[in-house]
């Protein structure tokens, strides 16, 4: 195998004639009890639809957009720890450059589709645009459960899959990084395998090909917690702007990995409660509100919030019940139909995941006078900070802790009140008024740069 491999772009059957294993059936956590399967990117160009119309995007800029510029699908063999060789099937969809290389991250998860990464891919180059950076939108993973095996496993199943991608990533051309079932251990293996197979003479000017590395192998500060407090400032915003006091107020949360469990905890700074608590094993309420911080740790030491002691276990549907004030779905797409909406009683929904409403279920919500601050603004944060981490790299550079926050705060804050203006000129909502926000920045490049030829 060449160690510089081009770029190609593999081109997937229609969905009519997906082969059978891309059509794997969804985890528990991935769609509520007796829904069909999501069309998640059906929905994503819904949205897309509905804003080109409001701006009156140009056709073909439409056109374009509507579809990833490339779709890469790969299997690789890997030998496992008992000696088995297993196939793996990895994705990388990379569906706009204008604005600069593709970036976003690999999942690793067993219900991992092309449609699903088609949709999150579509959604990174909404959420770059909008945020003002430089950025592209890519997304990719593997499709397996990383809980199921070995640490050394999980290496050798990463490095395969980033060498079998080869020069298809590059920190001028597609940027990955962490998203559900990786983390920053696995971006620096992944690092690793690039500078070892791509042959590049310097080393250090490689480190930004993915971001969200450890501190010590050319990360950033703030950026394990970048997702959740963007979405934390985003909430802030929303509050001042509301006359809302956060003081003693409820907070739900349906995921507690990484975005999740960083929002509890800094909202618990400002006097936020985290009253219930749910994730792929189940649902925790405590009325006397959760120590968040302790919560985090366990669910780092034991891998979910299964077993611990201080909640009284419910139901899905009784959490989705419960009164409070800020709900954060942290965890997959469709989790917010419509009996969902219904039964929710909450005052404002901050999406830390990506697509965690369907359109049905948010239709009932808005309907309910429930606001939303939606993914695409929401969780902003993960990508910006991983813009500064990129930037810090080519730069030879080391932010504080401090610089960091600063510049995100900025960020955050200009991008809401974007939204805002658009929301008021368009007389939209705020999921609307995000596409709006982003489509009409990619026009203008378009319309700038023309096609080629």
């Amino acid at each position: 195998m060449s160690a510089t491999p081009s770029r190609p772009a593999i081109n997937e059957p229609a969905p009519s004639s997906r082969r059978h294993d891309e059509e794997a059936v969804s985890s528990p956590t991935n769609l509520p009890p007796g829904q069909p399967r999501y069309e998640f990117f059906h929905v994503v160009q819904r949205y897309l639809d509905k804003a080109a119309k409001l701006i009156q995007l140009p056709d073909y800029i439409h056109q374009i957009l509507s579809q990833p510029k490339n779709e890469i699908i790969c299997h690789f063999p890997v030998k496992m720890d008992s000696g088995q060789v297993r196939l793996f099937k990895g994705y990388r969809i990379q569906h706009s450059n204008i604005l600069g290389p593709y970036k976003g991250g690999m999942r690793f998860h067993e219900s991992a589709s092309l449609d699903d990464f088609k949709a999150l891919a579509a959604l990174m180059t909404w959420k770059c645009s909008l945020m003002g950076l430089p950025f592209g939108g890519g997304k990719g993973g593997i499709k397996f459960n990383p809980r199921t095996v070995s640490r050394n496993e999980l290496q050798r199943i990463t490095r395969r899959f980033f060498h079998a991608l080869g020069g298809n990533i590059g920190p001028d051309y597609d940027i990955p990084a962490p998203d559900m079932g990786t983390n920053a251990q696995t971006m620096a293996w992944a690092m690793d395998t690039y500078m070892n197979t791509v042959g590049m003479v310097q080393k250090q000017a490689v480190l930004g090909v993915v971001t969200g590395k450890p501190i010590a192998s050319g990360g950033t500060v703030g950026r394990e917690k970048a997702t959740g407090q963007g979405l934390v400032y985003c909430i802030l915003e929303w509050a001042k702007r509301n006359h809302f006091d956060l003081e003693g107020k409820k907070l739900l949360v349906q995921g507690f990995g990484n975005v999740g469990s960083h929002t509890a905890v800094l909202l618990s700074h400002l006097g936020v409660s985290l009253a219930a608590v749910g994730d792929h094993t189940g649902y925790l309420y405590n009325p006397e509100g959760f120590n968040a911080h302790r919560l985090q740790k366990y669910v780092e030491e034991k891998g979910s919030i299964a077993g611990y002691p201080n909640g009284k276990a419910i139901t899905r549907e009784e959490f989705f019940s419960l009164q409070g004030d800020i709900f954060v779905p942290a965890a997959l797409e469709n989790q917010i139909g419509p009996a969902e909406a219904e039964a929710l009683n909450v005052k404002l929904i901050a999406e830390g995941a990506n697509g965690p409403c369907s359109p049905e279920g948010e239709a009932v919500l808005l309907k309910k006078g429930i606001e939303i601050l939606p993914d695409v603004l929401a969780n902003g944060g993960g990508v910006t900070v991983s813009y500064y981490e990129w930037v810090q790299n080519r730069r030879s550079e080391s932010w504080d802790l401090a610089e960091v926050d600063r510049r995100l705060k900025d960020a955050m804050e200009h991008a809401y009140s974007r939204v805002v203006h658009a929301t008021r000129q368009h007389q939209t909502d705020y999921r609307t008024a995000c596409y709006c926000v982003a489509l009409e920045r990619l026009q203008r490049v378009y319309e700038e740069r023309e096609i080629f030829p």
